[in-house]
């Protein structure tokens, strides 16, 4: 059974940082694209990051690029979302998930997803 388990969300200041994490089991972790996604309150879901599992490249949505950092570690079986200057506009659900597809061009070629955590940006 695959489960994606995120972690680390809570209330930070604006300006302030926060890393997630992503617990994946069950999967061929190093053989999936890991993405984060986010979705604000009375919003669609936004993609934000992902790390293809192919070229080991990060790329990112205009909104959090320079701010946020995406990376994996295959041993642990754990992607990572750090994020600095945070905004109030950051407030949302944030999830990970996978793809088994190297370079997915939408959430529809994700797979798996976790649950999500909270993240709060507010003074």
């Amino acid at each position: 059974q695959v489960q994606l388990v995120e972690s680390g969300g809570r209330l930070v200041q604006p300006g302030g940082s926060l890393r997630l994490s992503c617990v994946v089991t069950g999967l061929r972790f190093h053989l999936y694209t890991m993405a984060w996604f986010r979705q604000a309150p009375g919003k669609d879901r936004e993609f934000l990051a992902a790390h293809d599992y192919r070229d080991r490249r990060a790329n990112y949505a205009n909104s959090v690029r320079g701010r946020f950092t995406v990376s994996r570690d295959n041993d642990k079986n754990t992607v990572y979302l750090q994020m600095d200057s945070l905004k109030t506009e950051d407030t949302g659900i944030y999830s990970c998930a996978a793809s088994g597809r190297s370079r997915p061009t939408g959430s529809f070629d994700y797979t798996y997803w976790g649950q999500g955590t909270q993240v709060t940006v507010s003074s």
